[in-house]
């Protein structure tokens, strides 16, 4: 981490490019119909007049999505410099990158994506200097690039791959299987799988999946009765033998998972996102039932490996921060238990198994550390990483010698690096190299007080040397829920800040992981209001250190981030320029009735509660609009294939807005189509769009006119 540099003050202002005149008439917006349905909630009538957009397959949905479509796109194709920041970035995309690396067997195989590919390629290779060749190209399974492929895990004897497609963006899966050393694709297809893998065992796998949906619902109705099942390589789907459901519990997540000696099989079992269920059967011995392991839903737990009749355990049951346990699943009770490696300071985010050594990855203010146990517990050394940033990957079978991990940060670009097992060494597999000078721009890790007194932990990147004259347009971003750490990222999208003398700030909101289960619980539930404090303290933050000011602050999230841009935006609008709220969850009453919204309670509350019905309506992003209020030019951001956070929540939050907002800053929504829930396995050539898209709309709002590069 680079200590912050102070410069005198040489000029009056800083030169952050041309101003460009910003808007100043009113648009005018479609007339949304507007219906009579209310909700009785424990005794409060809630409207919801624009009910009727949840249908989202109904021609008068179309007729509306196709409208706000032309609205927005006219008011975009306006921006004079929305051109040159599409050809910025595609030039700032346009190397090589690699990604995920992994042994099996005697193959390696990679991600790579070369210069614009819509999609990125896996390619394998015999050993680590053999030929690397393609392995599943996904730009040759559709000609706009909207199928995207990912990997579902390898056979124990490391002769199969299992990996699925997703089309569109959908959640939906469809798994296939290739064999590895012939590279050849097998006759096996699954279908409607959701959140997957494959839990290798004999001449197949386990895997979870859910009955086929109704036709017109597949993106919208719930998906709910879960079901594990065995497949055996060379069957039809329709001949996997079932081995577990739960009837009485349909709003369920099940997934199998088998140790790589295939002694035992578990099943997880989830509520939600958090909160886990294990029972087991030791396959070896001839386990007939399913035994109860770790009761749920307080705690998580997770299965690392096994030493013959024991189990490694990652667990916080006992420990907020984490810790690996040993059990004897013949006495799976907690007094029975022996710490490996107990609980630390930092949160414990990862452990995996190479080699047969344990690897713990820990967080340190957001920061990735690694260090190497033997299986006994002794720490035996830290591996030394490039920078401070975040890493992930090293792990693989009981007989590696060697393993992979990926390591970025803000600054540094994304590399592959490989893990010897005998030396303890890093050396690079696989290299980017940017089409920018990275070498200009800088990281600080700053801390400001939130409004209950907390600190709270905040990234700063920029170009060197920046004076502090609240002239930089600056982009805060977080996301600050499910216990999800969010640690320093490479991005290509960002140059196009940094290079405009901007400022990107992510601070590590309550709600997050970072700092373990306290963190988590800060921030969720009936505490989900301390995440938006501190965001809002952080913006309060980089306003009051002359970073930027209110009228150069725009402010940015997805999903959970998206819930948090749309209430904190309806909390302090005179606080923000920009909002960009990207498929979020902004209707906190009803989110629980589509797809797998269900499986949210445990991080928000339902609104069927009288517990959290409350709170939830307190923030509410759709439900806190008020009439006569001038809120900050706005983009909200969604997608037509959207089965995560179905696009009814923008839809709705939109229309809202466009009906109260008082003043001239614009309110548009931005509907993509035949893509998913964000960029994730998106196109790179709507990705392109959407990026250029948020910050034309954001420079221009500002009255920011880009430097040609």
């Amino acid at each position: 981490m680079k200590i912050k540099l102070f410069f005198p003050l040489l000029f009056a202002t800083a030169v952050i490019g041309t101003q460009c005149k910003a808007p100043t008439a009113k648009l005018t917006y479609p007339e949304t119909k507007k219906g009579t349905q209310t909700d009785n909630y424990f005794g409060t009538t809630v409207a919801d007049p624009y009910r009727w957009l949840e249908n989202d397959t109904s021609a008068e949905t179309k007729a509306w999505v196709k409208t706000e479509q032309g609205l927005t796109g006219d008011y975009l194709a306006k921006i004079p410099f929305r051109d040159q920041i599409r050809n910025r970035y595609k030039d700032l995309l346009n190397y090589d990158k690699f990604f995920s690396a992994f042994k099996a067997g005697d193959y390696i195989i990679f991600t790579r994506q070369s210069g614009l590919q819509n999609q990125s390629v896996y390619y394998i290779q015999k050993g680590l200097d053999g030929e690397a060749k393609v392995l599943i190209d996904p730009n040759t399974l559709s000609t706009d690039g909207s199928v995207s492929v990912a990997l579902d895990g390898v056979s124990n004897d490391k002769k199969y791959l299992a990996y699925h497609i997703n089309k569109g963006g959908s959640d939906w899966q469809t798994m296939f299987i290739i064999e590895i050393a012939t590279q050849k694709k097998l006759d096996d297809q699954l279908d409607w799988l959701k959140f997957g893998g494959s839990a290798w065992q004999g001449g197949g796998f386990y895997y979870s999946r859910y009955d086929k949906p109704a036709p017109g619902t597949e993106l919208s109705a719930k998906s709910e009765n879960q079901k594990i099942y065995y497949h055996k390589l060379g069957d039809k789907q329709e001949q996997d033998r079932m081995v577990f459901e739960d009837k009485t519990h349909p709003q369920m997540y099940y997934s199998p998972q088998v140790t790589e000696d295939e002694k035992f099989l578990f099943i997880y079992k989830s509520p939600g996102t958090d909160g886990t269920e294990i029972i087991y059967k030791d396959l070896a011995g001839g386990q007939k039932d399913f035994k109860l392991l770790f009761k749920g839903y307080e705690f998580n737990y997770g299965i690392v490996n096994n030493i013959g009749n024991k189990l490694i355990v990652n667990t916080n049951d006992g420990a907020g921060n984490y810790r690996v346990v040993l059990v004897d699943p013949e006495h799976p009770q907690r007094a029975s238990w022996k710490d490996l490696i107990p609980e630390k300071p930092e949160k414990l985010e990862a452990v995996m198994t190479l080699g047969g050594k344990l690897f713990a990855a820990y967080l340190k203010d957001a920061s990735t550390k690694i260090y190497q146990y033997s299986v006994d517990g002794a720490m035996e050394h830290e591996v030394p990483l490039p920078a401070i940033g975040s890493a992930s990957g090293i792990g693989g079978f009981n007989t590696d010698t060697y393993a992979f991990y990926d390591f970025s940060s803000f600054t540094y670009p994304p590399c592959i690096y490989r893990y010897d097992l005998a030396t303890g060494k890093s050396e690079v597999f696989k290299q980017a190299k940017p089409n920018a000078r990275i070498e200009d721009f800088e990281t600080e890790q700053v801390f400001y007080t939130s409004k209950d007194g907390t600190k709270v932990p905040m990234f700063l990147v920029h170009k060197k040397g920046i004076l502090l004259d609240g002239s930089h347009p600056t982009l805060l971003y977080a996301y600050g829920g499910f216990g999800v750490s969010s640690t320093p990222y490479f991005s290509n999208s960002k140059i196009i800040l940094y290079e405009n003398d901007g400022v990107f700030a992510m601070p590590n909101i309550r709600g997050g992981g970072e700092y373990g289960e306290k963190w988590h619980k800060g921030g969720n539930l009936l505490n989900k209001q301390n995440g938006f404090d501190d965001f809002i303290a952080a913006a309060e933050y980089l306003v009051d250190k002359k970073y930027t000011s209110k009228e150069k602050l725009a402010i940015n999230g997805g999903s959970n981030g998206g819930l948090l841009i749309g209430a904190v935006m309806t909390q302090r609008p005179d606080l923000f320029k920009v909002a960009i709220p990207e498929v979020g969850v902004m209707d906190m009453l009803r989110f629980q009735k589509f797809t797998v919204g269900w499986g949210w309670s445990v991080e928000y509350g339902c609104s069927d509660s009288a517990k959290y019905f409350p709170v939830l309506y307190k923030y509410s992003p759709l439900h806190n609009i008020k009439d006569g209020v001038e809120y900050p030019a706005t983009l909200v951001v969604t997608a037509d294939h959207d089965d995560r956070v179905v696009p009814a929540h923008s839809f709705k939050f939109i229309s809202t807005l466009q009906a109260k907002q008082k003043g001239n800053n614009p309110v548009l929504i931005r509907i993509e189509t035949n893509q998913g829930h964000g960029a994730s396995g998106s196109s790179l050539g709507k990705v392109i769009e959407g990026e250029t898209d948020k910050w034309s709309f954001m420079f221009y709002n500002m009255g920011v006119e880009p430097k040609k590069q």
